[in-house]
This record gives C-alpha cells, structure tokens and sequence, in this order.
C-alpha cells in the first residue's frame, strides 16, 4: 500500500524567540484527493502547523522541533526546500509577500521557468491555469497595478501552474470578493476531486463549508480540539471564535440560553455639514485606464458605512480620493470644505485616518508601541496623550502583550490589528479601513468593529468616541449587515447604490451582478425583519425565534 501524501505525528513546537509553545502533539494523516479545513482563532497554532508543513519550519523559523512530518513517506526535515516545494504548494495570506515578478505573465511564469520547463510547456500551462481561474483579461497587466484580490488570484495562479500534489492554503479567500471566493472554492473541490491534496486554512468558515471539505481540524491554543466530519456544528467549536452559518449559530445560542446585549447601528443624520463631499469625481491612472466614473456622494456625521463590490472595481481607489493620496482628473473631493488639491496629506489625515488593505504597507517601527505612537507623534500630541491612546488602541485591538514585538515578525492578522491600532492611536475625525477582516478571526473583528461601530451596550473605547463617522471596504456583507447603517455598492468604477444596508441588501439581482453574494445571516435577517425593524447579528436573532 502507498504512503499518504501527509502523515504528521506528535508535532509539536517552540519558537526561539517566544516563551510559549506554538503548537503540541498533533497528530492526522490525509490522503490522496482529500480536502482538510483547519480553522481556529488567530494566534491557535494554524500558520506554525503550515510552516512545519511546507518545510518553512525549522529552516526559515528557528526553534524546537518535536515529533515528524512525512511527504510520500519521506521525513521532511531531510529533504532540500526545493523539493519540499514541488511537492507542497503554499499560497500566502498576503498576496503582496508572494509576488516578485513586475507583470502577470512573468509572475505565473517564474515557477515553472526555475524548474527549467521548456517554453511551450510553460505557456501551455498559463493559458490553462488563467482560463481555470477565469483571469485571462490580466495576462498582461502590471502587477503593482492589480487590487488586493486580483493580486491573490495571480499568486494562486502562479501556484497552481506548478502542479503541486499537496495545496496548502493560508487564508486564500481573505481578499477575495464574495463570488471570486465561490469560484475558487469550487476549483479547490475540483481539483480535490482530480486527486490532488488540499489543506485549507480559513477564518471564513461559512464560505469554506460550500466547498465540502471531507475533514475539519479546530484548533486552539495550539492543540487540536476537534478532528472529523462537518456536517453540523461540532460541539468542541467555539461559536464566539469562529465565523459560522447563521442557523448554526442560533441552534448553539438557544441550546446554551445565552443573551446579547445589542444596539442597532446608529440612524442616518443628513442635517449637519457634511464631512467629506465628492463632486462628480473621475480618475484614471492614464488615460487608458479609467478607474472611477462621475462619483457623487457625501460622508456626513454618524455615518457608518460599508463598501461592498468586486475585485478591482474601484473601491480602494475611491477611498484614496478621500485621504488625498490621489487627486481626481476631473470633479473635486473636498474635506471640510477644502479642496484635497489644496492640501497635504498630513493636513487630511488629521480628519481622515486610513488602514490600508495591505499591512506591510504601513508598519516600519522596530516594536508595535513606537509604531503606535509614530503618528500622534507627528501630529504633535503631548506625551501624556500619546500614552493614553497608545494604551488604549492596544486594548481595543487586542495586541496586549505585543507592545515590544516588532510588527513585521507577527502574524498577518496581528499586522493588520496593528495598522488599525496606529490609525485609532492619531484620533482623526473618520475612520477609513481597508478589509478590516482580512486575517482576521472573529472574535477579534467582532471586538474592535464594537468599539467603533458601539454594536453593544458595553462602553465605548475612548478612541472610538472620537470618530465622527466610519467607512469600510469588506467583502464580507455580515459585516455590512451588522455594524453598517448606510450601503454604498460600487461596480465598474461607477456608485450603483447607496442607501440603508435593509434597503440595498434586499436586491439580490443587483447584488449578483456586482457579485456579492448573499450569507445565510443577511438571508434571516431579511425574512425577519418584519419583526426586529433592524439588522443584526445571528446571536440577537436567536431571542427573536419562538
């Protein structure tokens, strides 16, 4: 009888640099064609168990190793990196980390070119595997130029051309727009099918579940709680940790009688000067590339809003005219009144504070409290004040304990918490926020999106009550479903809704042909809504069911 493919017993293991053990005493084998979902909050042990996998561990990641790892029967610890990576093919939770080539071609191009393939088999290759993922239209684009999640498509692309046995996934749908993630969860569950092993690290397990993985694996504090079939809610998973369907979350709830206190989010108001004005704005990097279209909306006070809509349809773009980082090429955005063209960046970011999609785009400083404090600093806030909301955006975000870390050794999801954390640190007047759940678990989102949506009755952050309004970009609509008071849908460059989330959110066409998907909570919350007069979280609907 063959080996299988991937055989792990008694892994455990310590990082030089941290005190605590990352991961102990996992065990599991998989098999050809089998599909294994790893789920567990930020910070379980996921990312340490991908890198003893892919081999990353003990070479790029030193430590204390225990136990083994077997590929087709051969310990991995023994075998070169380069032939750990034919057969183990990684995706990166950060598209940006795995990207090196200046265009597309290139970039899928790279792989196959260094195993030496003859050039008829390389581009036979390509064209497959961009027809597979329906991205021929960015064969020849500029990869700097792509979206965050056309730049996780390429890095997937450039994976599968070089036909891995094993797929090793860490968070692939995390910059994926709702349909785009459908797509390539069914490519996953066809090449399972096909034979080969896929291993699929994901915080969205609602989504993940359609692609009928044959095992789920639930970790937590770096040990493995649950190992086995998926076909309800296993009662080892902690529904406070995990993204779930909404009908499995208020079976838990009512099984359990628990009680969410909830305050929907706040009313519209339209009757104060608006805070961020956008005329008739256009923008094209040249003139070949037309990004936004005659963009006409307003940020008022007491705006929480949500910005949902395709990959590389213009959303980032649009909200880099909010900050000044780009100008319009016709129209105007003013802030405050005041034309961007007139003002530095500096000048709007003390009324616009932005988290970039990306959070190696932001962090620099050698420890997260020097990060944190960067801004206030320029900003000239007196010291006292710069310790206060130090402290208090890394209570907010949940980075206690991490102050002395330097940002680019921690987890992508402690990244991104921490670019948050900086911009909550500077106190604008709105805050602005690039997929604010990207690699991120649910507890943790749930946590911050609280403190400056105020979604409970629990004390507002400090921080958070400095913000006059709120705007996020997000693939996912329960986001939009929760904390949003007000829906702006942009498709093709151009604003085709803005509005209440219940009024937007009900067009189920509309949503479709900007590809957002529609989730089992926006689904109950719409057919109850005729009792709750609101959207809300699945753990609040539960206590409206007989």
């Amino acid at each position: 009888m063959a080996d299988a493919p991937l055989v792990v017993e008694n892994l455990s293991f310590q990082y030089r640099t941290r005190p605590e053990v990352a991961i102990k005493d996992i065990s599991f084998e998989l098999h050809q064609g089998e599909m294994l979902l790893i789920a567990g909050s930020s910070g379980c042990g996921k990312t340490t168990l991908a890198r003893c996998i892919n081999g990353l561990i003990p070479r790029s990641y030193r430590g204390k190793r225990e136990g083994s790892i077997r590929l087709n029967g051969k310990e991995i610890a023994d075998m070169p990196l380069a032939d750990v990576a034919q057969v183990v093919g990684t995706l990166l939770q950060d598209p940006e980390r795995q990207i090196v080539a200046s265009n597309v071609f290139s970039e899928i191009a790279f792989g196959p070119e260094n195993l030496g393939l003859p050039r008829d088999e390389i581009i036979r290759r390509i064209d497959q595997v961009l027809k597979r993922l329906k991205i021929e239209y960015l064969r020849d684009r500029e990869t700097f130029n792509l979206s965050g999640g056309e730049k996780q498509k390429v890095a997937l692309a450039g994976l599968l051309v070089m036909q891995p046995s094993i797929l090793l996934l860490d968070e692939p749908l995390a910059s994926l727009d709702p349909a785009s993630a459908h797509e390539a969860l069914e490519i996953f569950r066809g090449l399972a099918d096909e034979g080969t092993t896929i291993i699929l690290i994901e915080h969205r397990v609602e989504d993940a579940i359609s692609a009928r993985p044959d095992r789920l694996m639930y970790m937590e504090d770096g040990q493995v709680r649950y190992l086995g079939g998926i076909e309800k809610l296993p009662p080892e998973i902690d529904h406070h940790k995990v993204k779930l369907p909404a009908s499995w979350v208020v079976e838990r709830i009512r099984a359990l009688g628990e009680r969410m206190d909830y305050v929907p989010p706040a009313k519209l108001k339209t009757d104060s000067d608006p805070l961020v004005v956008f005329n008739h704005v256009n923008f094209g990097y040249n003139e070949e590339k037309q990004v936004l279209y005659d963009i006409n909306f307003q940020i008022n006070r007491g705006d929480l809003i949500a910005v949902l809509g395709p990959n590389g349809a213009g959303k980032s773009t649009l909200v880099k005219h909010a900050i000044g980082l780009l100008k319009p090429t016709a129209g105007q955005v003013l802030v405050e009144g005041k034309d961007t063209r007139k003002m530095s960046v500096a000048q709007v970011a003390r009324v616009l504070g932005y988290v970039f999609q990306s959070p190696t785009h932001m962090l620099f400083a050698p420890t997260v409290k020097e990060e944190l404090a960067f801004g206030p600093q320029n900003l000239e806030f007196p010291k006292a004040a710069i310790d206060k909301s130090v402290r208090e955006s890394v209570e907010t975000v949940n980075l206690n304990g991490l102050e002395e870390y330097p940002p680019l050794g921690l987890s992508f999801g402690q990244q991104k918490r921490t670019t948050i954390a900086a911009v909550l640190a500077m106190q604008s007047k709105i805050m602005v926020l690039d997929e604010p759940t990207a690699g991120q678990d649910y507890a943790n989102y749930t946590r911050f999106m609280d403190a400056m949506c105020g979604a409970t009755e629990r004390k507002k952050s400090l921080l958070a009550e400095n913000f006059a309004a709120t705007m996020f970009i997000t693939h996912d609509i329960d986001l939009a479903v929760t904390y949003a008071n007000r829906v702006l849908i942009v498709s093709a460059g151009r604003l085709v809704a803005d509005g209440r989330p219940e009024d937007v959110l009900k067009d189920f066409d509309l949503l479709e042909r900007c590809r957002v998907r529609p989730s089992s909570l926006l689904r109950l919350n719409l057919e109850m809504f005729s009792q709750t007069g609101s959207f809300m979280p699945a753990e609040k609907l539960a206590q409206y069911l007989p």
